[in-house]
């Protein structure tokens, strides 16, 4: 790669302004702005979905709302929070980060990268758009046959829900295939492999874990679709098909999918706690191996989900090792982040909270998640809210709080402009307080025998204390988040200073450039010569660089903006949008047309 680029580019290839220039758009920077927005958007709908819940579930024998309903708000609960807003929110720091800690200009396909985004958004909507149809998803965010089968669920709701996470998963794997080369071609000269950040590596790792797991539910979902649609039998009993077989193909994609979720922010916190502890990350190499073995033993882990199953003193055997191995290489993540920390010049800034919240919090959930190992334990604890409160310990407390130290980290070099710190810390204590009082008690209620996905319950149960206690903690979680809102609103609207380029003292490239980035990131391709690249540069210049300066980016070449991606993300939507109701040919071969026109002029469009 050639240190500079000074190639052709019409002064005039980027004009494009307004509502047009985001349709339009193949920026990376712009697309993940896109991604956190919608997801953040979703998120906050599955957040209401959850307060609903909640609050039917506050008191005993309440009618808030009826058993269809509820079934329809946890399934379109769980959907939204895995499929449309951790995955997406992971997605916002993919295209933003990757390319600047790398030190490149672009990803390695834009258009590509801005398909993956359209397809997501449509995926989206049509879920939600069940709402209006009074037909959401009802059959549980697993899905499980032959429960989801027509004899069963009859109506559409199952249908929006297969076509939308085929739809989504079409996404994922564009956008899986475009992060995966980027990191492989596009790498600063001299960034070898064992020099990338710790973002990098952990995300590149779930990009692999992306473009395997997927095409396993897309056949799983591809096979429940023509059950459902051309009357076949592969998970329909009377037919000679097998409910479990749809068990074993969802969970052997929904383990991998776990780590999918939970990676991004290992990476994440694993670039807040060396900035804020004022040293370099405790065990880089450790840490890179422990992300590939726990990608690689997540595959074989997934039927501790089946114990209950009945699969044998073998198979239980085997995939109770399995976990308990698993076990090991997210300990060693554990005590490198707390090798990091410990001995360095701590400063309390809201992302180093919310990193170390993390960490507390994720080991709870791992070892409530270690537990399960145990067949004859996983037995008693399986379908009960002790299983809730376990996996909202690993996703929210790990997920969720890692993400969410990300936004506060790296918001200045997104936006401009610093989150207010004290907002930041009143988000982190009542995110960490409200999150605790809604799912500890779950561990309680749940050993004492209460079951998941039930509506209500009677006053004999004695379930009452814990779930008020459960519905209060939801509200001062809910809380926590208008008053990020309102960080976010008054941070937008407010005259303060532009953030520097490095309000951290960074160590890696993204600090290196003028905040937000120029369109085409660096005006020259930086020289990488170890790990902490910034680190380093500042070392051999004396302990710090002159803030960068916004340069003519004339000559740069960049690709144009196109709305070809737009269009076939539209034709993917249209094409199996008419599998919702059974199978719609004309609407099939409209999809396709516009489908086909979307690539091929997308194919042939002058790239800049």
């Amino acid at each position: 790669m050639a240190t500079t680029a000074l190639e052709h580019a019409p002064p005039d290839t980027h004009a494009a302004t307004g509502l047009w220039s985001w349709i339009t758009t193949v920026d990376h920077k712009r697309i993940g702005i896109l991604y956190g927005a919608s997801a953040f958007l979703f998120f906050l709908l599955g957040g209401i979905e959850a307060l609903v819940i909640r609050w039917q579930l506050m008191a005993p024998n309440q009618t808030i709302v009826g058993p269809e309903t509820y079934n329809q708000l946890f399934t379109m609960h769980g959907t939204t929070m895995i499929f449309l807003g951790v995955m997406p929110l992971s997605a916002m720091f993919f295209n933003f980060m990757i390319p600047l800690q790398l030190g490149a200009r672009d990803v390695a396909f834009p258009r590509l990268n801005a398909f993956s985004y359209w397809v997501f958004l449509a995926g989206g909507l049509l879920l939600n758009v069940s709402w209006l149809f009074r037909a959401a998803p009802d059959g549980g965010w697993f899905g499980y046959a032959n429960l989801t089968t027509r004899q069963f669920s009859p109506g559409m709701n199952i249908d929006f829900w297969t076509v939308g996470l085929q739809i989504l998963g079409i996404a994922s794997l564009a956008a899986a295939l475009n992060f995966f080369v980027t990191v492989i071609n596009l790498r600063a000269p001299g960034m070898k492999m064992m020099h990338l950040p710790m973002f990098v590596w952990m995300s590149f790792i779930t990009q692999i874990l992306l473009l395997l797991a997927f095409p396993i539910i897309t056949v799983a979902l591809v096979l429940l679709m023509i059950d459902r649609t051309f009357g076949t039998h592969f998970f329909v009993p009377s037919g000679g098909g097998d409910p479990v077989l749809w068990q074993h193909l969802f969970w052997f994609f929904g383990h991998p999918e776990v780590y999918i979720l939970i990676l991004p922010a290992f990476g994440i916190v694993s670039e807040i706690l060396p900035v804020f502890s004022r040293k370099p990350l405790f065990g880089y190499a450790a840490m890179v191996f422990s992300g590939a073995f726990i990608a690689f033993v997540g595959f074989g882990v997934w039927a501790h989900h089946m114990f209950a199953t009945g699969m044998g003193p073998f198979a239980d055997a085997f995939f109770s090792l399995a976990t308990m191995i698993i076990a090991i290489p997210t300990g060693v993540k554990i005590f490198n982040w707390i090798g990091t920390v410990w001995g360095g010049r701590v400063e309390y800034k809201t992302p180093m909270l919310f990193a170390l919240g993390f960490i507390a919090m994720f080991i709870m959930g791992g070892l409530s998640g270690v537990m399960h190992s145990s067949p004859p334990a996983d037995l008693q604890q399986t379908d009960t809210y002790f299983i809730v409160a376990h996996f909202h310990y690993v996703l929210f407390g790990g997920s969720i709080f890692g993400i969410t130290g990300g936004a506060y980290y790296w918001w200045p070099k997104m936006f401009g402009k610093l989150l207010d710190e004290g907002l930041g810390k009143l988000h982190f204590w009542l995110m960490l307080i409200g999150f605790n009082l809604t799912f500890f008690p779950m561990h309680i209620v749940g050993l004492n025998g209460m079951p998941r996905r039930v509506y209500t319950y009677s006053a004999e149960s004695n379930f009452e204390l814990l779930n008020r206690l459960e519905t209060w903690g939801s509200l001062l979680l809910g809380l926590a988040f208008v008053v990020f809102l309102w960080n976010i609103i008054r941070t937008t609207r407010s005259s303060q200073a532009p953030a520097p380029a490095d309000p951290w003292n960074g160590a890696t490239l993204e600090w290196s450039i003028p905040s937000p980035p120029q369109e085409f990131n660096f005006p020259k391709v930086p020289q990488v010569h170890g790990r902490d690249a910034l680190w380093e540069m500042k070392r051999e210049r004396g302990g710090s660089l002159p803030e960068p300066q916004r340069v003519d980016g004339r000559g740069i070449h960049l690709p144009n903006p196109s709305f070809r991606p737009f269009i076939a993300a539209t034709g993917v939507l249209i094409t199996l949008g008419g599998f919702i109701g059974g199978s719609h040919l004309w609407v099939h071969l409209a999809g396709l047309a516009v489908l086909l026109y979307g690539i091929f002029s997308w194919a042939f469009e002058p790239t800049g």
